[in-house]
């Protein structure tokens, strides 16, 4: 059983920056797949970013390629999104995701306000 804490996130304008965390217990994340997803208003929850267990590779959705860095500190078992130039569209609650095989663990989810 993975346990999955989120924090970080909040209100920031246009522009600016937030770093996401989500802190992993029960087990070391390093051994599982890990990705950001999010869920903006009125809309279905979309792919941000990922990190392969294996090697580290890392994937983006176009919208945010450039702009957003997915990151794991397997010390602490934390993985990390860095989100620069934010824009309005990025507005949403976020969610960290854990997956090994059929495993699928979630985060509580946090929501990322950007005004214009």
């Amino acid at each position: 059983q993975v346990q999955l804490v989120q924090s970080g996130g909040g209100s920031v304008q246009a522009g600016g920056s937030l770093r996401l965390s989500c802190a992993g217990s029960g087990r070391a994340l390093s051994n599982y797949g890990m990705s950001w997803f999010r869920q903006p208003p009125g809309k279905e929850r979309e792919f941000v970013a990922g990190i392969a267990w294996a090697d580290s590779s890392t994937y983006y959705a176009e919208s945010v390629k450039g702009r957003f860095t997915i990151s794991r500190d397997n010390a602490k078992n934390t993985v990390y999104l860095q989100m620069n130039s934010l824009k309005p569209e990025d507005t949403a609650v976020y969610y960290c995701d854990a997956v090994k095989g059929l495993k699928d663990y979630w985060g509580q989810g946090t929501q990322v306000t950007v005004s214009s």
